[in-house]
């Protein structure tokens, strides 16, 4: 689902980034006024869990790939607003350090993961409490089995979103011979080819993801929920859990690499070309995307020189990890600054 670079145009870019920035501002607000220090230092774990789940690959028979992303989880647990940070910030590292994504489609992925996910799915969820617990206090399983219903219904909703941008590109772009100039598939294309993966085996996945960890953090971790408090006994045995899955996810990553082949529209230039729609290979290389924007990541794909792939993949994820819980420690302890002086 990560739209990658010369995909849509500058002005869908352009658009969509400016949609984003109104939801940017609301969720930085709402977070540095509703959650204490600990709690925003929280929503780097969760950017980690969501990190660490997007290395997970699933293949698709056709060559395809995909994966589930957490944003649903880090709403069910923090809230869709944290959410919609936690997953800004693991795809701006993946964009910027892996070339997972663009930088330009920055925007647009934000939109269709960081808005459209956790925040739908966050109201699917608060829709399936309500019919589950009955106006009263929901158990652990009704939260279990919401988030699940809210993750499936979540993460078709961002695909659709993505088909959706993908699709109109070559009606409103084209050189003076027709040819699209960026995505070169329409929405007759685009929509079912994302559609199809998501409604089955990513969704499957997603489900998996966003119910497994939230019912090991509700068991072994209540406090770290939004509105759910612990004693000092009950912090350290939580974090010490979580880092436990974190650390056990990280080992497992490499499983990713099983998945052979590529997310459908995330081609390089050197491959679109030879891509078959109906048998039928696509022939050409859009000029918006072999002469557009690009910028080469230090680790692209999650491979770092002179180490064997799996090696890479374990480093690359350590690296994202770290690099999204100390972030958020940081910006904890800067919000709980200014709240203190105000």
């Amino acid at each position: 689902m990560h739209i990658p670079e010369n995909y849509l145009s500058p002005i869908t870019c352009g658009v969509m980034t400016a949609a984003m920035a109104p939801v940017w501002v609301h969720s930085v607000k709402k977070v540095a006024k509703e959650l204490p220090k600990e709690k925003i230092a929280l929503i780097g774990v969760g950017a980690a869990f969501s990190f660490v789940g997007m290395m997970f690959n699933v293949p698709l028979p056709g060559g395809t790939t995909g994966h589930a992303t957490g944003g649903m989880l880090i709403a069910a647990v923090l809230g869709p607003e944290a959410a919609c940070l936690a997953m800004s910030a693991a795809l701006l590292l993946q964009a910027l350090l892996f070339g997972d994504g663009g930088i330009l489609s920055f925007g647009a992925n934000c939109f269709n993961m960081a808005f459209v996910l956790p925040y739908f799915g966050y109201f699917i969820y608060q829709l399936i409490l309500k019919l589950l617990a009955k106006k009263r206090e929901a158990t652990s399983s009704q939260k279990v089995i919401a988030s699940g219903i809210g993750a499936y219904a979540a993460i078709n909703a961002a695909a659709l979103c993505a088909a959706i941008e993908f699709g109109v590109q070559p009606y409103l772009f084209k050189d003076a011979a027709g040819q699209a100039l960026y995505c070169p598939y329409g929405l007759d294309v685009a929509i079912p080819s994302m559609m199809i993966g998501h409604l089955t085996l990513f969704g499957i996945a997603e489900v998996v993801f966003t119910t497994a960890i939230l019912a090991y953090i509700l068991k072994t971790a209540p406090g770290a929920v939004k509105n759910e408090t612990a004693d000092d006994a009950g912090k350290k045995k939580g974090i010490t859990a979580i880092s436990i899955l974190l650390a056990a996810l990280i080992v497992l990553v490499p499983l990713g690499l099983l998945a052979e082949g590529t997310a459908w529209g995330e081609w390089g230039t050197d491959e679109i070309a030879e891509i078959e729609t109906n048998g039928v290979a696509l022939g050409y290389t859009p000029a918006g995307m072999e002469n557009g924007f690009s910028m080469e990541a230090l680790i692209p794909d999650y491979a770092i020189n002179g180490l064997p792939d799996i090696a890479g993949y374990i480093v690359s994820a350590i690296i994202g990890v770290a690099v999204m819980v100390i972030l958020f420690r940081l910006a904890g302890a800067a919000f709980n600054g200014k709240k203190q002086k105000a």
